[in-house]
């Protein structure tokens, strides 16, 4: 396996784990952690695919993509290869998620069950979000449109958020309300890797 891949992978555990992973921890894996480590992979892949043209990269996309599909239909989580995210991505549970491929998410991200990232098809905000370094989303938030989330941000349980929110904010409801913290993720961004790493 490729270096830097491996890395990414690390830094992904090492925001769940506290200890290196033995032999006996990766036969248990959380179907939810096999779905994480398999994204990485695909998502990998394809990016090689697309700018190097190395020999392999489009089997080995193939190949996990749909592995990664099939797993999918186990987990309900959707995080298609194409999303663009930083190191230490974090799922903390099985259950729905669903983020448009066109998504960029930071490093040290935080994904709850429930939650969907997608697209707003009309008007000033068509398109996707893109969401800073040390973002916390809740359980069964809506982040939708072409706006961006800030670094530093609490978007909690159940909002809907379509406008821009700026770093060192909670953001809470539906419509959303913004307000700001200096550490907003304090505490629920646990373990988390260095965005340059």
């Amino acid at each position: 396996m490729n270096h830097e891949l491996q890395k990414l992978i690390q830094q992904d555990l090492s925001r769940i784990y506290d200890h290196q992973l033995t032999m006996k921890d990766r036969l248990f894996l959380p179907l939810e952690i096999k779905y994480l480590i398999l994204w990485r992979k695909a998502s990998w892949y394809r990016r090689k695919e697309l700018s190097e043209k190395k020999p392999g990269s489009r089997i080995r996309f193939l190949f996990y993509g749909l592995k990664l599909m099939q797993l999918t239909k186990k987990t309900q989580i959707n995080i298609p290869a194409e999303v663009n995210a930083g190191p230490g991505l974090y799922l903390g549970h099985l259950g729905r998620v669903i983020l448009h491929p066109d998504v960029t998410l930071g490093a040290n991200v935080n994904l709850s069950t429930g939650i969907t990232i997608g697209q707003c098809n009309r008007g000033s905000k068509k398109g996707v979000p893109t969401i800073g370094n040390h973002v916390w989303i809740g359980t069964n938030a809506v982040i939708v449109g072409r706006i961006t989330i800030g670094d530093d941000v609490l978007i909690a349980p159940g909002a809907y958020v379509n406008m821009d929110v700026p770093s060192h904010s909670i953001v809470i409801g539906n419509p959303a309300v913004i307000h700001p913290s200096d550490f907003a993720t304090k505490d629920y961004i646990n373990r988390p890797v260095s965005p340059e790493q």
